[in-house]
């Protein structure tokens, strides 16, 4: 009776000194040069860059009021706050045609939710497009109380570093590139630079005998790096918003979408000075190119009078393997499974000749109509997974079930995987194995495998080594629509991605989940239904007739040697019959003559044939709306 008395006061204090946060945001292009090689164009928030950080406390309402700037009625646009778990307004999550509609030019969403179910470490982001690796991504601070009087660690300051990758060209250009017929092997864009905090050769200036509460998250959308501070030792306390055990190792690896909290604890010697080194996962890099850095080296500043600190170069890449790490609150094992979601992970090439990721055979295919749409207006029949499609790996989870999700990566790479939702509980990441050596992926045995730990590592992004397996667990206590993707922006615009919809029947009677009007127009204002199964058929819910779905696959006994040796004969065909046309056309001064010879060449044909010979001139129609807009300005 006393705690629950003490548990009411302490909500009522927190309702007290709860506060609303108001951001007014329009997105648009501008030009930054933040790695130091060259200016290039940037996404900006009201015509700035970088875009702001946002830090509130436990409790607090957030509004955000997100207009799309873009000057190109084909861009559009939407918000995600990464980790944050939002019960009860699983629609202000953010993908596109899973929580949402996307958000047209000149259309305004407000994105309207309570922080009251997450402290830490958090960042938000564009999630369409690949748009954050053009810069549309930042800081979300949650604190444990006032001034974060409730961390459970002792710190003179806080220090917060984001690390990622930058890109010369921006994603639309990159992207053509990658998923093309000219690309059938799916390899990834080679990033030109690391950066720290938006740049490079950063300088932190730190005061002897001190205690630092470091914050470091990879903000990228591919490498996952090493992260270290030359001769330090950093004390790991905090992951992905899940206070831990102290861990104390040297070294870290992040991959993209996961943040750590350290304590660091400075020298009383300030005659020297350290560096802060970030390196490549090179293992993850198809190429790698002559002039790439793979280190990248920053100042940790005791004295800014001394020698400026050379790189920090070592053989030894051993990292703090986070399986192991303790919650804080020791939260044990979760009993076992009331449902088992098994999928296999795979890249391969479809009869367009683009490379594709798949789980279980399917590449994730965008419904007509969002899926939590789809929950709101299908009743009873919102348990069935079937109106959710076929082209969107969509699981129907029932209320307070363990669900258990194994992972076997039949792929060569590393990938991290993160949950919209929640955190989980990692209870089996096997060990890495090599396809050179001859080695076969090796699939969870559930019969056969490792002790669970007692008390599992929980957090919301989890990184898969190559050709192995891992298993989490997690408990579906918050009703809503849950993304579970892979965080490399390549893959997931290559359809790594399932779809959680998480007791339905919950969210159709929580009037919090409701969609607002505002919503509501963004749906309308984009074409597309707010009602209805994944086709967007509402009066027969089991008619999946129109349906998106994935191309067809390549017909059996092709190799991927032989996919690329076809893809390559079908360009040199197709270039030797532009050349005859050529050669032809010398005689001729008609248009219909000319009409003939396009009859020859399918308008397909040609359109690739254009943009595999001409991608220079794509780059400067791009350059030119830019310069229109920001000229505008």
């Amino acid at each position: 009776m006393y705690k629950l008395i003490i548990l009411t006061i302490c909500q009522l204090i927190v309702a007290a000194s709860a506060k609303t946060v108001e951001y007014h945001w329009t997105t648009g292009w501008g030009y930054a040069n933040v790695d130091g090689v060259a200016t290039r164009p940037v996404i900006t928030c009201n015509g700035e860059f970088p875009w702001p950080d946002i830090r509130v406390t436990k409790g607090d309402n957030v509004l955000i009021y997100l207009t799309n700037g873009f000057n190109d009625t084909t861009t559009t646009t939407t918000l995600h706050m990464h980790g944050l778990f939002q019960k009860g307004t699983t629609q202000m999550d953010g993908p596109p045609m899973v929580n949402a509609c996307p958000i047209q030019q000149g259309d305004t969403l407000l994105y309207n939710f309570t922080v009251d179910s997450n402290v830490g470490m958090y960042w938000y982001h564009s999630h369409t497009e690949g748009q954050y690796e053009d810069g549309f991504r930042a800081l979300f601070i949650v604190d444990d109380g006032p001034d974060n009087e409730n961390f459970p660690y002792e710190y003179d300051e806080e220090v917060i570093l984001s690390i990622g990758e930058w890109y010369g060209e921006t994603v639309d250009v990159l992207r053509s590139k990658f998923l093309s017929l000219y690309n059938p092997t799916g390899a990834e864009p080679i990033p030109q630079n690391l950066i720290l905090n938006n740049t490079r050769n950063l300088t932190w200036e730190v005061q002897p005998d001190t205690t630092y509460l470091l914050r470091v998250g990879n903000f990228g959308g591919f490498v996952s790096q090493y992260f270290w501070i030359e001769d330090h030792e950093m004390t790991v306390v905090e992951v992905d918003g899940v206070y831990t055990e102290q861990n104390t190792t040297d070294k870290l690896y992040i991959t993209v979408g996961q943040r750590y909290s350290v304590l660091i604890h400075t020298k009383n010697e300030t005659d020297k000075n350290y560096a802060i080194m970030q390196k490549f996962d090179d293992t993850m890099l198809d190429t790698i190119p002559g002039d790439l850095q793979l280190n990248s080296t920053s100042y940790f500043t005791y004295n800014s009078s001394a020698s400026v600190p050379e790189q920090d170069i070592v053989d030894d890449l051993e990292y703090l393997d986070d399986f192991y790490l303790i919650p804080y609150n020791k939260m044990p094992l979760l009993d076992d499974p009331d449902y088992v979601i098994t999928l296999d992970v795979a890249m391969d090439n479809l009869l367009d000749g683009k490379n594709y990721a798949f789980f279980n055979n399917i590449t994730y295919t965008t419904p007509k109509v969002p899926t939590l749409m789809t929950v709101l207006s299908s009743g009873e029949n919102a348990t069935d997974s079937t109106i959710y499609g076929s082209n969107t790996n969509t699981f129907v989870l029932q209320k307070d079930e363990i669900i258990e999700i194994v992972l076997n990566n039949k792929d060569t790479g590393v990938h991290p995987f993160h949950l919209h939702g929640h955190v989980f509980q990692t209870i089996i990441r096997d060990q890495t194995y090599d396809a050179d050596l001859g080695e076969d992926p090796v699939s969870y045995d559930p019969d056969n495998h490792a002790a669970f730990p007692e008390y599992p590592m929980q957090r919301d992004t989890i990184f898969l080594r190559p050709q192995s397996n891992f298993v989490i667990r997690f408990k579906a206590d918050n009703p809503g629509v849950w993304f579970f993707h892979c965080h490399i922006e390549w893959h997931l615009l290559q359809g790594l991605a399932i779809v959680l919809v998480e007791d339905p029947l919950s969210i159709q009677a929580n009037s919090s989940q409701a969609l607002t009007a505002n919503m509501l127009d963004m749906c309308s204002n984009s074409n597309i239904s707010s009602k209805g199964n994944a086709a967007g058929n509402f009066e027969d819910f089991y008619d999946l007739t129109g349906e998106n779905i994935q191309e067809k696959s390549i017909p059996g006994g092709f190799t991927k040697k032989g996919i690329i040796a076809m893809v390559f004969s079908c360009i040199a065909g197709i270039l030797g019959l532009v050349t005859i046309a050529i050669y032809g056309m010398m005689e001729m001064s008609t248009e219909e003559e000319m009409a003939e010879v396009k009859e020859l060449i399918s308008e397909d044909q040609l359109a690739e044939v254009e943009d595999y010979d001409d991608n220079e001139e794509v780059d400067n129609s791009k350059e030119d709306v830019i310069i229109q807009e920001t000229s505008r300005d």
